[in-house]
């Protein structure tokens, strides 16, 4: 089963997706506006039961970002091998994770395009797998981290690459642009450790296999993040996690290949889906 938020006919519903269509269950959950504040409700496993036998509603939609009111969007990065050598700063493996927010406003949904800005064209991609937290929690341990996980998501985390070199210390400017990134196109429910533990993460542009990796040879395992963060914050139900980019990111190339208007830009787990956009220029 898979759960999205879409527009269709001027309106925009939340509900199940088939390969028939999509099924709205906003009717069914009158006192939810959004698919996270569902999430934040803890009715997902509700949401899930409602889709159960229900027609289709909706054969011609747009996605729109999963969940585009998420209040809490954190990004671990530099979390593979490869991707800490990509730097070439001869540092050693670190001992503590890379983190840094992301907002809602940075990102579109599947099938919808990233906006290049006027400012700087070094918009670049990375595939990454999302987790979304469905119980809250507050040093959570590993053995128990997967127990807080209520969906799974697919992200392209783009990043304007100059401008994450503004400041000595942050990148919170390179990371935000309106429409840079992608989330979606669904969620998928998190049942089993083996979707996560035994997941392998392929981007392709226009067709050519960019990054491909497996979860399990990330730093900080997933487990890691959540026992990590939630020591230093509560985690909520709603908040995402964006869990890492394996090497490949179109800035690590000589010459770097970052994307351009037309190009295609896909992301994809086996068991959650692929993610696919394409990129225009920003219109004045």
């Amino acid at each position: 089963m898979r759960f999205a938020t879409y527009s269709a006919n001027g309106e925009t519903f939340f509900g199940a997706i088939t390969d028939a269509g999509a099924i709205a269950l906003n009717s069914e959950f009158p006192y939810y506006g959004t698919l996270y504040e569902v999430i934040a409700a803890g009715a997902f496993d509700d949401l899930v039961k409602a889709a159960e036998g229900k027609a289709v509603t909706h054969t011609d939609f747009t996605y729109e970002m999963v969940m585009p009111d998420a209040r809490r969007i954190l990004c671990v990065g530099v979390n593979f091998p490869d991707r800490n050598a990509e730097y070439k700063d001869g540092s050693a493996q670190p001992k503590y994770m890379s983190l840094f927010p992301r907002f809602a406003s940075g990102f579109t949904g599947h099938d919808r395009p990233l906006i290049r800005p006027p400012e700087n064209h070094t918009l670049d991609y990375e595939g990454e797998v999302a987790i979304v937290i469905g119980k809250a929690g507050r040093r959570i341990s590993q053995e128990n981290a997967y127990d807080h996980i209520a969906a799974l998501t697919l992200c392209n985390e783009g990043t304007i690459r100059d401008w994450v070199r503004h400041a000595k210390f942050n990148v919170t400017q390179g990371k935000n642009w309106d429409i840079s990134g992608a989330i979606g196109p669904w969620l998928v429910p998190f049942t089993d450790a083996a979707q996560l533990d035994d997941a392998r993460i392929k981007t392709r542009v226009n067709g050519e296999l960019r990054q491909d990796d497996t979860l399990n040879r990330m730093m900080f395992p997933i487990r890691r993040e959540i026992e990590y963060i939630s020591t230093f914050m509560t985690l909520q139900p709603g908040d995402i996690i964006v869990t890492g980019t394996p090497t490949g990111a179109g800035a690590r190339f000589d010459p770097p290949k970052y994307l351009a208007p037309g190009d295609v830009v896909e992301v994809s787990v086996e068991g959650i889906g692929t993610l696919r956009n394409t990129v225009e220029d920003e219109q004045p």
